[in-house]
């Protein structure tokens, strides 16, 4: 390994070209050597304005010159991908979720368990410090026993139907970050799952065998209870709040707001609405996500966020889902 950790970015849509921003202006110890992705005209325009250069995907995992892999494709080509990029002894980023599918998800992991090479999936929001510090305060006890975590997410504005059509729904396309965030701030494996969900925001979503509003009870190992609540749309902002309740206090995460600056008056008092966008609300934990990757990468140790860690969420998403469609509670042996 040199001294910088060379990268290849393999997907430069929306996230993939993310990161690579990040890795190339804001990190000093990657570098970005190459990006990739089906699309050859998004490739050459972030290669253009990053300065790196283009290769096909073959070409980027079997480049000597690079050591790890950031798989930013769609979610049904990260498996496949996984197992070329740790047969050829890369360092492998991947995107949530892993798959959709637990078997294939098995399969990648029994690729990089075979290889030995670092693995880390991208729940960048156990890197945020808002939520990070909640899990923190779990962890040293303050908060005593846990009983409760209430996690509310819930997006500005719903994807684009022909995102949804592909995404494996609601709990696996968004709520896979509540349900690790979850299993991070209890620190406790979720043993039970039980989901309503609904389409009140557009019908379309239920066309799509979707739904756009849910509501989630986890059972944890512990005993603790985690309620989550999606909505697709709230019109005020991208709203985002972790708490966590036990029997020494609370520990709690607030929104973000897109300033500081506050008008009080007669009539009452205005702030700024919650930032709208999850580049802008989540930047920070997206820096912190890749520091902790390449420390990893560079100097060894455990995974920051596991294949293990990865599997364990979409088992949660995917018995929510048969949840909803069986009204009834579903157990989670590996949850």
């Amino acid at each position: 390994m040199t001294s910088q950790v060379r990268i290849g970015i393999a997907g430069v849509g929306r996230i993939g070209r993310m990161h690579a921003e990040i890795l190339t202006r804001h990190t000093l110890r990657a570098t970005v050597i190459a990006v990739a992705d089906a699309q050859e005209h998004l490739a050459v325009e972030v290669a253009d304005d990053l300065r790196v250069g283009v290769l096909s995907v073959d070409e980027l995992i079997d480049s000597p010159d690079i050591d790890a892999v950031a798989i930013c494709t769609p979610s049904s080509t990260h498996v496949d991908l996984i197992v070329r990029a740790a047969a050829a002894g890369k360092a492998i980023f991947c995107e949530k979720p892993i798959s959709l599918d637990l078997d294939e998800v098995d399969r990648a992991l029994c690729a990089i368990e075979s290889s030995g090479v670092p693995f880390m999936v991208g729940f960048n929001r156990r890197f945020d410090p808002s939520h990070r510090s909640v899990q923190m305060r779990v962890q040293l006890g303050d908060v005593g026993d846990v009983h409760l975590a209430r996690i509310t997410s819930r997006d500005p504005e719903p994807p684009p139907l022909s995102y949804v059509v592909n995404s494996g729904g609601m709990f696996v396309d968004m709520t896979i970050h509540d349900f690790d965030m979850a299993r991070f701030v209890v620190g406790s494996p979720v043993v039970e799952v039980f989901a309503k969900g609904a389409a009140l925001i557009d019908p379309a979503f239920a066309d799509a065998g979707d739904v756009d509003t849910a509501v989630i009870v986890l059972t944890h190992a512990n005993g603790a209870l985690t309620t989550i609540d999606n909505s697709r749309q709230a019109v005020y902002g991208y709203d985002q709040r972790v708490e966590v309740f036990g029997s020494a206090g609370v520990a709690m995460s607030e929104n973000v707001p897109r300033d500081a600056a506050r008008l009080i008056t007669v009539d009452g008092e205005v702030g700024a609405t919650l930032q709208h966008f999850f580049l802008d609300r989540y930047r920070e934990s997206y820096l912190d996500e890749w520091t902790a990757f390449i420390d990893y990468v560079a100097d060894g140790g455990k995974s920051p966020i596991s294949g293990a860690d990865g599997r364990s969420a979409l088992a949660i998403g995917i018995a929510a889902w048969q949840s909803v469609r069986e009204s009834r509670p579903i157990a989670i042996g590996r949850g």
